[in-house]
Parts: C-alpha cells; structure tokens; sequence
C-alpha cells in the first residue's frame, strides 16, 4: 500500500494545526502589572509605575488609557490623565500642572509622576488600559501614601557591634574547650602510657629475675 495518502494528510494535518495556533488568542488577554502601595514623601516627585501586556501590537489609533484619582474607597473616579490619540490632561483643581505623563505606551509602559506630593493626594490611582483588537480592559489600582518625613535608617552599628562581640566570646569558648580537651586528651595518653608501662615492668620484675636462691 503506498504511503503516499498518509503523508498527504500529516501535511494536512499539522497545517490545519499551525493556522489554529496563529489565530488562536494569546495567554489570556490584557495583564497589568503595578505596585500596590508607594510611599511618597510630601513636597517630593514621585513615579507610579503602571505597565502592560497585550496579545497585539499598540496602534494610538486604538489605543486607549485612562488615569483616574480616587480619595477614598466609596468616592468618584476623577480623571485627571488620559490617552486618546495623543496625551490629553486633564486640568483638575486637585493636581494642576503638577501630573507629567513618563511612560511610553509603544514600550507597553503607561506611567506618569506626581510633582510636589501634596497631603491632599494621598489616595487611590487607577491605571485603565485598553489596547484593541484585545477585547479585555486592563486595570490597576496603587495606593499613594503621603507622608512628613523619611523613616529613620535602622542603624545596624549595634547590631554589628553585638553580633561582633557574641560571635567572638563563642569563638573563644570554643576555642577554649578545644585547648581544654586537647590538654585532657594528653594527660589520658600520658596516664594509659605510665600504666602500661608499670604493668610491664611488673611483669618483668616477675618473670625475667629469678631469685638468687634457686641457683
């Protein structure tokens, strides 16, 4: 029987597959990836980073984003940043000129700083992308915590310190413990040595002499 319609099929087949596989989706549509919670210290600039995964290639055509600024769990979205086609901000009352748009969305990366962190904007940003012909809207929420003033540095001088001073006493604890059996272990030798060595004179003096009288 020729092999022929078999090999007509297999080719067949793993065509059929590849095409399935180009058209199939990829994973499991948009990702966002960003951090929960950021630590700003008031007056300074801070960076939220936000970025993305798609299944397709970003056309600003498509391409949408949306940052939006919530003071607490119940209240409204502002928005305050958005991407249609080009960077559009949004001039709230809140942020004014202070909100600068640092990332780049061709590099999946859609970040933005805060400029002089005012109490006021501790609260809730959300990160809404939407990148067709992917159907899914990614979402990210980071919380930014203002804070007065930078958290002292755990000085670690003690620490080294004790942990210097504990690690040398039990260096020489065992050191000391070591010198100690050593010198024990000597003495033992020296002892089990004396001993044999009277025992063997012992048997010497019994054996080896006779006694004048015998003679």
């Amino acid at each position: 029987m020729s092999k022929e319609p078999w090999l007509l099929r297999l080719t067949w087949c793993l065509t059929g597959l590849s095409l399935f596989v180009s058209l199939a989706p990829c994973g499991l549509g948009m990702e966002i990836t960003a951090q929960t919670t950021i630590s700003a210290l008031n007056g300074s600039s801070v960076r939220l980073p936000c970025t993305f995964n798609s299944c397709y290639k970003v056309e600003n055509k498509l391409f949408s984003l949306n940052w939006t600024y919530q003071e607490c769990e119940n209240c409204s979205e502002e928005l305050f940043l958005q991407f249609r086609m080009k960077i559009v901000h949004w001039r709230l009352d809140r942020f004014g000129n202070r909100v600068e748009f640092t990332g780049n969305p061709s590099k999946n990366d859609v970040s933005f700083t805060l400029h002089q962190v005012q109490l006021e904007d501790e609260g809730t940003y959300n990160c809404y992308v939407m990148n067709p012909p992917d159907r899914h809207r990614g979402h990210a929420r980071i919380f930014l915590k203002v804070i007065t003033e930078v958290p002292p540095e755990r000085d670690s001088t003690v620490a080294v310190i004790v942990g210097a001073s504990v690690g040398g006493f039990l260096a020489v604890v065992i050191l000391v413990l070591v010198i100690v059996k050593c010198v024990r272990r000597k003495k033992q030798q020296k002892l089990n040595t004396d001993d044999q060595k009277t025992e063997e004179e012992g048997k010497t003096d019994g054996e080896g002499n006779p006694e004048e009288g015998t003679k």
